[in-house]
């Protein structure tokens, strides 16, 4: 099946990761195609089903999961499933490019886990958990008691930074957007 490299993106939530992998999907020469994640959860006023997410029931994710249709998922939040198809992966690499995934800790640290010869997995952490807050409180979408739930989310993902390939902190995102660009460019142009 195997052809092309994964690269993972992952990081708690508003520490950049999607503004660095849009960053490198506008970059033609490195031959990327972006993993689109399933969710089960609501689809937020600005995103589009099939680009940003694959909006599935979580009745319907519970029956994909059964099928073993998922390389990773997880239940990040209750009965809130995010995962990865394996038909998408497939898809992507069958179309000879390099897959892209903007994708949560523990995901990141499974599609590792199952292909460690052809991944690069890199953790995106935020200068402080302080600027974290304060990045997610900016974002004016989500209630206080969601942003505590995901500030105590990051404590628990930072802890899982040093079993990733690369960590990349993102205190100043013009230089976090060029040491993305490198490090992706240098693994994706390694000899086989």
């Amino acid at each position: 099946m195997q052809k092309g490299k994964l690269i993972i993106f992952s990081a708690p939530s508003g520490s950049g990761k999607t503004t660095l992998v849009h960053h490198l999907l506008s970059h033609p020469e490195l031959n990327l195609a972006f993993s689109i994640s399933a969710a089960s959860r609501e689809k937020r006023p600005n995103e589009i089903n099939g680009k940003d997410y694959y909006f599935i029931t979580p009745d319907d994710f519970k029956e994909k999961i059964d099928k073993g249709e998922f390389i990773e998922w997880e239940e990040v939040y209750k009965n809130n499933f995010y995962g990865t198809l394996r038909s998408e992966v497939e898809r992507l690499l069958q179309a000879g490019k390099n897959v892209i995934f903007d994708i949560d800790v523990k995901g990141g640290l499974n599609i590792k886990k199952q292909f460690p010869d052809n991944s690069l997995a890199i953790f995106v952490q935020p200068p402080s958990i302080n600027a974290l807050k304060k990045r997610l409180q900016g974002r004016q979408t989500e209630t206080p008691e969601k942003i505590k739930i995901r500030i105590d989310k990051a404590n628990e993902e930072m802890k899982y930074a040093q079993d990733f390939d690369v960590i990349l902190v993102n205190d100043n995102l013009e230089k976090a957007k060029k040491e993305a660009y490198q490090i992706v460019s240098g693994f994706i142009n390694q000899p086989e």
